[in-house]
């Protein structure tokens, strides 16, 4: 057990001191970070979703359908959860609230997916990226963004509210249209239309996406210990408020729904180790865009990441995987 928790955690470590290393050493500097991300979350990831996905029976995805019901509920269940918390009890704005809780429920599964989902299960962690990549980009990125405008809007004191909520919801509507236009989207959906159309094309595609899918988790983490070099850390109580949930009780509380719930111990432990992954990237560059918790986003990604190899491997050993 613990030579499977170091196999997929010590790779993690390893690829994000490099990074790291790499920003010290001036071969790379912050701004190289998102040319990296660009080809990751455009090319590599997209391409590996897709290999791994159409490579995946039939039989497989409908058998993957509690998954999907348990992924989507977790991430979409967290996120309102939290916003509530921060708003109502943290009494935080709603801006604020809403990065907060986008921080909590998405998951970096497009950085960090290949390396952990695909470390843990194989070939068959394909299913949960996929999942994961399709729910988060849909459901909660889009209406972050919807929840920041109207916060920008009031701050701003905006004519009158009406005039917000319809502005902000034609930015909610053109947003998710660029979202599903992006192949970190359309790719996983084209996977499942072609495996339940019956159509074999693994033998034809899978290796030649494989080639350049193969590359996302490597240049991810490379990308993130670059990205993590240019920040420093605030550990203030909204920081570890963030890192804490998003690392521990949010996988967590999954683990003890969808086990109370009955769910067999694979789509357990597929959605709770999705649920473990890190903050994402975006969050950083929400609030640099919206000047929202421009200090704290940093932090709780900086400590969100350097300490996932340690909640990650405690939840593999908790569910033996």
């Amino acid at each position: 057990m613990m030579m499977t928790v170091l196999d997929t955690t010590l790779p993690i470590v390893v690829t994000l001191l490099l990074g790291f290393f790499a920003s010290w050493h001036h071969d790379f500097t912050s701004s190289d970070a998102p040319i990296l991300n660009r080809m990751v979350l455009t090319y590599a990831v997209p391409m590996a979703i897709f290999a791994g996905t159409i490579s995946t029976s039939r039989e497989y995805l409908i058998e993957s359908l509690p998954l999907f019901t348990t992924i989507t509920a977790g991430v979409v269940i967290t996120y309102i959860v939290v916003y509530f918390i921060s708003r109502l009890l943290l009494r935080l704005s709603l801006s604020a609230s809403a990065l907060v809780a986008v921080a909590v429920a998405g998951p970096a599964v497009p950085f960090f997916g290949p390396a952990i989902l695909e470390g843990v299960f194989g070939t068959s962690g394909a299913v949960p990226m996929a999942i994961g990549s399709i729910v988060i980009n849909v459901t909660i990125v889009p209406f972050t963004v919807y929840l920041l405008t109207v916060g920008k809007m009031k701050s701003e004191q905006a004519e009158n509210d009406k005039e917000i909520e319809e502005d902000a919801g034609s930015i909610f509507i053109e947003h998710l249209k660029e979202t599903v236009q992006k192949p970190l989207v359309w790719a996983p959906i084209l996977a499942v239309i072609i495996v339940f159309s019956g159509l074999d094309l693994s033998s034809l595609f899978g290796k030649s996406l494989n080639l350049l899918g193969s590359s996302a988790s490597g240049v991810a983490l490379f990308a993130s210990g670059i990205m993590l070099a240019a920040y420093k850390i605030r550990l203030d109580f909204l920081t570890w408020f963030i890192v804490i949930l998003k690392n521990i009780a949010a996988p967590a509380a999954i683990y003890f729904a969808a086990s109370a719930l009955g769910l067999d111990h694979k789509t357990v432990a597929q959605a709770v180790i999705t649920m473990a992954i890190p903050a994402m990237p975006i969050i950083v560059v929400f609030a640099i865009e919206y000047k929202v918790a421009e200090k704290n986003m940093p932090s709780a990604l900086l400590l969100s990441t350097i300490l996932s190899p340690l909640t990650i491997g405690g939840f593999i050993y908790l569910l033996a995987v």
